[in-house]
């Protein structure tokens, strides 16, 4: 952005209106966040774990963020056992980065995921739920597309937005969520 916001309400909307464009703008440099899980199966102890994954969609009113997986994957099985999660998200272009504190579910069935299935199933995306294997598993050769039982959506209920914007001016950070906005030290 070419002028700087002033107040943390203009910040909050925007920071709310790039998600939403991210979500449908497939070279947004938030299209493609750092999903951050906590892993407590680990024999040595808890561990976070991190991944990119693609956004998909966007609900500002219910302040939710959506992302796909395969249900089989490490992500949907900590988050099974943790549903907490962070999603960092940083853009060169605005100097931002913002961390989503959220909650997550995730769904297998149903008829929202069938909506969601039914517009991708036709996608190129759609082949990475249609293996017969886990994501992971060792191939001997590659394997065809069978049903979409994996497919699963994430839904992460946004409780807490740390934003930070680093400028030659001064960098700045705010907090959103509960109690209430308000600024912070970078």
């Amino acid at each position: 952005m070419l002028n700087r916001l002033a107040t943390l309400e203009e910040i909050e909307q925007a920071v709310w209106l790039e998600l939403r464009r991210a979500s449908h703008d497939k070279h947004h440099e938030w299209r493609t966040p750092v999903l951050a899980t906590v892993d407590g199966s680990d024999a040595a102890g808890v561990w976070p774990d991190a991944r990119t994954v693609v956004l998909r969609e966007v609900d500002i009113n219910a302040m939710e963020l959506v992302i796909y997986s395969d249900s089989r994957t490490a992500k949907a099985q900590q988050l099974s056992r943790h549903p907490a999660a962070v999603l960092v998200f940083w853009s060169t272009r605005l100097g931002w980065q913002v961390r989503c504190r959220a909650g997550c579910l995730i769904e297998t069935d149903g008829p929202a995921v069938s909506s969601r299935w039914q517009r991708i199933r036709q996608s190129a995306s759609a082949r990475d739920y249609l293996s017969a294997l886990a994501p992971g598993t060792p191939l001997e050769t590659p394997s065809g597309p069978t049903q979409r039982e994996s497919f699963a959506a994430v839904t992460a209920r946004i409780e807490r937005i740390d934003w930070l914007e680093l400028h030659r001016h001064g960098h700045r950070r705010a907090v959103f969520g509960k109690p209430a906005a308000h600024w912070v030290q970078p």
